[in-house]
């Protein structure tokens, strides 16, 4: 199968699994505390629905615009702007009649769900597949070190020992760790057996990102092929898995680290890529893309670890990775407000590509914890139209003792939501234009 139809696939039963179990998240202290639930929507139902049948005073659907879900709970101002309704007396059954504090459970409920997810399926997926990692002793060649970076005093062949003191147990988390953790000292054993603990610039991970330097430890490894996407210049020109780069652009490869230079310097011409198959040395043409890539990816050859977790262990770890995976997304999440970061904004191409491009049930599951974290992160900022932005005003009723007022509730969810739907157009059409020009 195409690998895009399986991330598309993976995509939209992901999506589908969290909309469903974030808006139960409303509809259940909803239920509880007796407020009448009118639709329960996977997707939105814009003029008209797939499917829907009504069970019990609420109708349930599935709408043909796959941007979301939604419960249209009695007596809230929400996205339908149910002037009507909110027009008329309040009724017992109607969520403005509730007390505040059963409203701000009904507002978090989707937000809880979709973070406890997480941090379960994460808990899950460690419980069933353990975990990978890299010692320094499996990777007797060490990391090719980005130029930027030599000048803190680290070289190639470097192998990582400790971060901030403390040892570090997998060599391949070192570029995350540097650019959305707060790292100011790394340990390394040089290639002549030395060792030198290097002190860390404080903001590293702001320089990497200005100076588009993301990966500045990269494994030192053999040019060898592990996978070529079809569609990109290296598939094309026919290069398949196992083939051993000899040389690029008339330059020498010795190792996988020595291609990417070279092949970003040659962004958009046409230049000759020499390759062993076999007994056999081969050539062809290659142009790398905009971003400098000709499509293909280097086949693993240090040792990988792996640890097996029995089920309070599990529990354990699992919420740490969950923890440590939201606490990475917000740090990051500060590169958004500037210009460059803006522009690497992604909508659904952005998320379906986390997805790996053959069905694997653990990479589906680590993928859809991820994006619940995410999911729940951005809910409840605080925008009107979000989750988020109905528990600040609730917040403020709490604190205050008084209502805002329903007018103003009423403009305050029609310019939060004119934002939303302007930031998933930006979003998406950054994909499109990747998708096109890149």
């Amino acid at each position: 199968m195409d690998p895009f139809l399986i991330k598309a696939i993976q995509l939209l039963l992901s999506l589908s699994l969290l909309i469903v179990l974030h808006e139960l998240g409303h509809f259940i202290p909803a239920k509880l505390f007796k407020t009448r639930v009118e639709k329960f929507y996977l997707f939105f139902d814009v003029k008209f629905a797939l499917f829907k049948k009504k069970i019990g005073g609420t109708e349930y659907g599935i709408g043909w615009l796959p941007l979301g879900g939604y419960v249209k709970i009695s007596g809230m101002i929400d996205e339908s702007m149910d002037r009507e309704q909110m027009a008329k007396p309040p009724e017992p059954w109607e969520f403005r009649s509730k007390p505040a504090w059963q409203r701000l459970i009904i507002m978090l409920g989707g937000v809880t769900v979709n973070l406890v997810l997480g941090f379960v399926i994460y808990m899950m997926v460690l419980f069933v597949w353990g975990s990978s990692f890299v010692t320094p002793e499996d990777m007797p060649r060490g990391f090719a070190v980005a130029e930027e970076f030599k000048e803190f005093g680290f070289q190639d062949g470097d192998r990582i020992l400790e971060v901030n003191g403390q040892e570090f147990e997998n060599s391949l988390d070192i570029n995350r760790h540097l650019f959305m953790r707060d790292v100011n000292s790394i340990t390394v054993l040089h290639q002549d057996g030395t060792e030198e603990t290097v002190s860390v610039p404080a903001e590293i991970g702001s320089k990497m990102f200005e100076e588009g330097v993301m990966q500045p430890f990269i494994p030192i490894q053999n040019a060898v092929l592990d996978s070529v996407l079809l569609e990109k210049s290296a598939g094309i020109a026919g290069l398949q898995k196992g083939d051993s780069i000899i040389s690029f652009n008339d330059q020498e490869i010795g190792y996988w680290h020595e291609l990417s230079p070279l092949s970003q310097e040659a962004k958009n011409k046409e230049v000759e890529l020499v390759f062993k198959r076999g007994d056999k040395i081969k050539s062809v043409k290659v142009t790398p893309d905009e971003e400098g890539l000709i499509g293909v990816t280097s086949k693993r050859d240090f040792n990988v670890q792996s640890r097996e977790y029995g089920f309070s262990e599990s529990i354990t770890e699992g919420f740490k990775f969950g923890y440590w995976t939201l606490h990475d997304y917000v740090a990051q999440f500060k590169y958004v407000f500037t210009a460059k970061g803006a522009t690497q904004v992604g909508g659904f191409g952005a998320i379906g590509s986390i997805f790996p491009d053959a069905w694997n049930w653990q990479g589906f599951w680590m993928a859809t914890a991820f994006i619940s974290i995410i999911l729940a992160f951005m809910n409840i900022l605080p925008i009107p139209a979000l989750d988020g932005g109905h528990v600040v005003f609730l917040m403020y009723e709490i604190i205050s003792g008084k209502k805002p007022n329903e007018k103003f509730m009423e403009y305050a969810q029609m310019v939060g939501f004119f934002i939303l739907i302007a930031l998933v157009l930006f979003a998406n059409g950054n994909d499109i234009y990747r998708w096109l020009f890149e």
